[in-house]
């Protein structure tokens, strides 16, 4: 099952919201990369007061952030505005040029950056090709287009063997 290792996250947790920031900062982090739908809000949803309290935190330890986006202009700009983000929409990801245009962006590389998306075969596979850690998160909404439906029972299917390997690892 090698192949499916480039889509594996370096971290699978339930929510954006259980991550700690601090110390990730005190690991090194100083630059974060979000996906937007699914990881941070719904599926096309506004800023919410959770997560502009989260980039203000952010902000406060000292991390850059940029919103990494397939979506285009008009979904992407009013969010980045109003959580007070850098962004990059229309991203094309699993592409990695926008992953290090985002970097470029806010001044860090690919050792002090993350990557926190919900999809594997756009967000993750992308990051891990850029090099960058991968923090995956479970979708938000469960109300998801169908071409999106179709790719979760894919990654069901890789995440079934990464929890396996990982806990092979462990023992």
């Amino acid at each position: 099952m090698g192949m499916l290792k480039k889509f594996y996250p370096k971290e699978y947790v339930a929510s954006t919201y259980f991550i700690d920031f601090e110390k990730l900062y005190q690991e090194g982090y100083r630059g974060v990369l979000f996906d937007i739908d699914n990881t941070l809000v719904p599926h096309g949803a506004p800023a919410d007061k959770r997560v502009k309290k989260l980039f203000q935190k952010l902000r406060k330890l000292g991390m850059k952030t940029c919103l990494i986006s397939n979506n285009q202009i008009g979904r992407v700009k009013g969010f980045a505005d109003e959580v007070g983000s850098k962004f990059i929409e229309n991203a094309h990801k699993p592409s990695t040029k926008n992953y290090f245009r985002a970097m470029e962006q806010i001044g860090t590389t690919v050792e002090n950056t993350i990557f926190i998306g919900d999809q594997l075969f756009t967000d993750v596979y992308g990051a891990n090709r850029a090099g960058i850690r991968t923090i995956l998160v479970e979708p938000i909404h469960p109300k998801e287009e169908i071409q999106i439906v179709l790719k979760r029972y894919l990654e069901k299917i890789v995440l079934y063997f990464y929890k396996r390997d990982s806990n092979k690892n462990r023992k």
